[in-house]
């Protein structure tokens, strides 16, 4: 355990002394030399030191490095910024393939009992194959057949073709995705960003006319001080904490908000700084804040008030560059301490702390990730902070500004490259339509959760994966399993083998094509960073001998010719991926570079996305804020979940999470050491809510939500806020249908009411 000494500068940390056994000192360390030993110096070492080296963006996190800079090389041209994420997701793309008989002697009853571990590490897809209806097993399939069923499927009206996507691919893939997509009038660009950060790009669009961070890597070091909320960057996001070191080391300060303490935004030993970080681990939070799961609105009022009342407001940046200022301060002065205190469940003093921590600093980041998104109130939630950071002055100016956290590592790109279902710019949709010599379908298209309803109603007749894994990563897995199964052919474009293929299957074809990653792709290809920089890939080589890919360009391009012909372009000569970015070029809002890029391998930073000014991108040219109200938090009782009268048991707000060897639905180790669980069937729980249900620590328990139940549970002690607990998705999907937030569409994975008992 952490000697509690080490944290006399951290405010409020009690929580911190009701945790497990098991928990590390601090985060990072000497497990994650070791990790790196045992994989590099091991067999696979020389295929996984040969990628590291290789110029192309990192599989993992949108916070990851590579490009032209070389392998280790983030965007500012500093060394040694490759983490363990990287080692993970490198590891299981260099696995031998899946055995050329394995399908035939393995059917998909038995593929469906696999989890998410076990599926990842059949190895590399390098044969296509297809589920036919009726059929119990995967069969391997030609390139013609497949054609001709994809031919087929495309041709269903399009309001009932789809598409889903993930950020795994590349800005290429993704433009002719969507490209092929409003060719044929459809909207339904479903994307794995619909699940996450759709409400930040919708509030800060609707806010400063740019839905992504105004806050580059350059703008992060010149900062004093970062608020950092709903993230668990330690284990998702590990450069950030470099950042964060240096930031402490220069005398900055981090406030943490999040309703779990996590070990690693305490102390965190980066193998970055060997000498002064590795072996004692470097203090990361200067305040930790614990409020109740979804209050985040309640606790940035409230911050709001205490600067008001401190006189901390920026009155003349407020009437100089923004709109809807007076509302907002007369919102906050018209709200009473005790309903914010009331319903975030910390104390004024916290709050106070906090806000003079932002008030008197001179250049602050407000940076979150899905603990604000993936809420009922998620946009809400974006609009409190930015109307913080509005406040006081902390926007449009170097070293300060909001900053969403991207998780994979090319989502962003892909919203970039039209793959949304939300309005497209002017200027993009203006080239869209002069390009297709027609407007734009204007039906609106369905997004991850509409898509699924939409399946579950049998309106849905084909849909194509981009990558991702639409069935794992989304709530109520029963209903996302019949879903599915109401649509007449999927076909899925992956690497790997996961949860989806085996268990989101079509009513009569499910074709699963093999495609090569971004470092073995034989084309080049580019990527965007969660901060807006540009990298481009270059041409790699599979290990895999006799393999059957595809690169995801070449049969979007075919099957675009097959389907429109040479309408609106040359879909065959886009299989050169230059001639795609030159259409980006001429198309995307930003990425003009990227016509020259193939000559000059100069990557860049999105013009216009990061603001050094207060200039924005909305009619009037200032930002608008907007009025937050307060949340309903309201639990339902055990009687609502079906629960019989009389059980004893406890209400707890579930939190879904991954765990420290996982990345997005993919699952790399069973344990999660940071926060000292040995398993992925685990509720992580505050010791005093266990024991007011006299239960107790590693008993196993039923935890039953709206709409299912996991058994056999283990109950582990951890820092979680009380009332609050954690647990491990895909695996917990299983038991809950959640609010959506209505302007995004994104489930609310944050807020999930469960009651916890004893096994019968």
């Amino acid at each position: 355990m952490m000697d509690k000494d080490n944290l006399h500068n951290i405010h409020s940390l009690p929580l911190l002394e009701e945790t497990n056994e098991n928990m590390p000192e601090f985060g990072g360390g000497l497990p994650i030399i070791k990790y790196w030993a045992n994989h590099t110096l091991s067999p696979e070492g020389p295929k996984l030191w040969k990628t590291l080296l290789h110029k192309s963006a990192c599989l993992s996190c949108a916070w990851g490095t590579g490009g032209q800079k070389g392998g280790f090389t983030n965007e500012e041209g500093e060394k040694l910024q490759r983490c363990m994420k990287s080692v993970e997701a490198i590891s299981a793309e260099i696995k031998p393939p899946v055995p050329s008989h394995f399908f035939e002697q393995h059917s998909i009853n038995e593929l469906q009992k696999l989890t998410s571990l076990e599926a990842d590490g059949l190895g590399r897809l390098s044969f296509p194959v297809i589920l036919r209806q009726g059929k119990s097993h995967y069969e391997r399939i030609s390139w013609d057949e497949i054609y001709e069923i994809a031919l087929s499927a495309f041709r269903k009206t399009p309001e009932r073709v789809a598409s889903y996507s993930s950020g795994r691919s590349s800005n290429e893939a993704a433009f002719l995705l969507q490209l092929m997509m409003r060719s044929l009038g459809s909207n339904n660009l479903a994307d794995c960003s619909d699940l996450c950060h759709a409400p930040s790009t919708f509030a800060l669009n609707q806010m400063f006319g740019s839905g992504t961070s105004m806050v580059s890597l350059a703008d992060l070091k010149q900062s004093d001080c970062v608020v950092l909320i709903g993230s668990n960057a330690p284990a998702n996001h590990p450069r950030l904490i470099n950042e964060l070191i240096q930031l402490r080391d220069r005398g900055g300060k981090i406030i943490v908000i999040n309703p779990l303490i996590e070990i690693g935004l305490v102390k965190f030993a980066s193998p970055a700084y060997p000498i002064k970080s590795l072996l004692k681990g470097s203090e990361i939070a200067s305040h930790y804040i614990q409020p109740i799961p979804g209050s985040d609105v309640a606790v940035f009022l409230g911050i709001q008030k205490a600067l008001i009342e401190k006189d901390l407001v920026n009155y003349e940046f407020l009437q100089q560059y923004t709109e809807g200022w007076l509302a907002i301060i007369e919102q906050v002065r018209s709200l009473n301490w005790e309903i914010i205190l009331q319903t975030c469940g910390i104390s004024r003093e916290e709050i106070e702390i906090a806000a003079e921590m932002i008030g008197t600093s001179q250049r602050v980041v407000f940076a979150w990730a899905m603990g604000i998104t993936q809420q009922a109130n998620g946009v809400d939630n974006v609009f409190s902070i930015a109307n913080t950071a509005l406040l006081t002055g902390n926007v449009g100016k170097l070293g300060a500004g909001t900053m969403p956290i991207r998780g994979h590592s090319n989502v962003q790109g892909f919203g970039s490259m039209g793959v949304t279902v939300h309005q497209l710019k002017q200027e993009m949709q203006s080239a869209l339509e002069k390009l297709l010599g027609r407007s734009l379908s204007r039906v609106k298209g369905y997004n991850a959760h509409t898509l699924i309803e939409a399946a579950d109603a049998g309106k849905v007749d084909t849909l194509l994966c981009l990558g991702g894994n639409l069935y794992a990563a989304s709530p109520n897995s029963t209903q996302i399993k019949r879903a599915l199964g109401n649509i007449e052919t999927i076909i899925y474009l992956a690497t790997k083998p996961n949860l989806g293929h085996f268990n989101g299957l079509a009513s009569k074809n499910t074709i699963i094509i093999p495609v090569f990653n971004r470092f073995e792709n034989p084309h080049k290809t580019t990527v965007e960073s969660g901060n807006n920089f540009v990298r481009l890939n270059d041409q790699g080589k599979t290990h895999l001998k006799d393999a059957d890919l595809i690169p995801e360009v070449e049969f979007l391009t075919e099957l675009a010719h097959r389907i429109h012909g040479e309408y609106p372009v040359n879909w065959r000569k886009l299989q050169d991926t230059k001639y795609i970015r030159q259409l980006i070029a001429q198309t995307v809002p930003g990425y003009e570079n990227l016509a020259t890029i193939d000559q000059t391998k100069e990557e860049f930073t999105i013009s216009d996305r990061i603001l050094t000014a207060p200039l924005f991108k909305t009619p009037s040219g200032k930002a608008y804020m907007f009025i937050t109200p307060l949340p309903d938090l309201t639990l339902p009782v055990a009687k609502d979940l079906g629960i019989p009268d009389g059980t004893k048991g406890v209400i707890v707000t579930l939190m879904t999470g991954r765990s420290y060897a996982q990345h997005n639905t993919v699952v790399y180790q069973i344990e999660d050491k940071f926060r000292g669980m040995p398993h992925r069937n685990c509720i992580l729980m505050n010791r005093s809510d266990v024991e007011s249900a006299s239960l107790r620590e590693h008993q196993r328990v039923t935890v039953q939500g709206n709409v299912g139940k996991l058994e056999n549970v283990e109950i582990i002690y951890g820092a979680m806020r009380p009332g609050s607990a954690l647990m491990f998705y895909p695996e917990v999907n299983v038991i809950f249908k959640p609010q959506i937030e209505e302007r995004s569409g994104t489930p609310a994975y944050k807020r999930v009411p469960a009651f916890v008992y004893p096994e019968n």
